[in-house]
C-alpha cells in the first residue's frame, strides 16, 4: 500500500559514520535557525542547507503533503516522485508532547531529511539512516536533539506514537509554497 521508501518503526541505527564531506556552516548557526523555524517550510530550508553543505547535493521542485498514515510510518517519498508525504498525525502528536518548538522542529528535521535523501538517490534504508546521522552530526552537536533522533529510532524516543490512530493515506493536504525559495525564480 505504501512505497518502500518510507520511514518505518522497524528501522534502527546501523553502521559507522560515513567519511568526509564538504565544509559545513557553523553548527550554532543552523541550530539557532532550527530554534526559530516557525513552520515545515523553514525546517526544510535548514535540511537543504545541511545536506548541501555536508554532501554537496541538492534538489529543487519537491512538494510536501501531510496525510493520515498508519502510526508506524513517519513519512514516505515515492520513487521518482516529487512529493514527500509526512504523517500529520505523528507530527502533531510529537508537537503536542514536545517540550519546545525546537524539539518538534528536530523531529520534523530528521523525518524530512530522511525522505529528502531518498529523493537525492539514497534508496537503501540502512544507508539513508547512516547518512541522516552523518549529516546531523556534521550540522549539530552530538548532544543536540537532531543528532540524538537521527542516531536512533524515532519511535523509541516517542513510544506513544505507536498508539496513535492511523489512517490509510486517504486524506492528503499539500503545504502551500513548500520550498518556494528555490523555485520562485522560475515558478510563479
Amino acid at each position: 500500500m505504501f512505497p518502500s521508501h518510507a520511514l518505518f518503526i522497524s528501522e534502527g541505527p546501523s553502521g559507522p559514520k560515513a567519511p568526509g564531506g564538504v565544509a559545513t556552516p557553523p553548527k550554532a548557526s543552523l541550530a539557532e535557525q532550527l530554534v526559530r523555524a516557525g513552520d515545515l517550510n523553514e525546517v526544510f530550508r535548514i535540511v537543504r542547507v545541511a545536506v548541501k553543505s555536508e554532501l554537496g547535493l541538492e534538489r529543487a521542485g519537491l512538494s510536501l503533503a501531510l496525510a493520515n498514515l498508519p502510526p508506524t510510518i513517519g513519512a514516505y517519498w515515492q520513487l521518482t516522485g516529487n512529493v514527500i508525504v509526512m504523517n500529520d498525525t505523528v507530527y502533531e502528536g510529537v508537537r503536542g508532547v514536545a517540550s519546545s518548538r525546537e524539539e518538534a522542529n528536530a523531529f520534523a528535521f530528521v523525518v524530512l531529511m530522511h525522505e529528502y535523501l531518498h529523493s537525492l538517490g539514497y534508496w537503501d534504508e540502512q544507508q539513508v539512516r547512516r547518512v541522516t546521522h552523518r549529516v546531523a552530526l556534521a550540522t549539530f552537536p552530538p548532544d543536540h536533539r537532531v543528532s540524538q533522533l537521527a542516531g536512533g529510532d524515532l519511535w523509541e524516543f516517542y513510544p506513544f506514537l505507536r498508539m496513535l490512530p492511523g489512517g490509510r493515506g486517504d486524506r492528503l493536504r499539500f503545504v502551500n509554497r513548500f520550498a518556494s525559495d528555490v523555485t520562485d525564480a522560475y515558478i510563479r
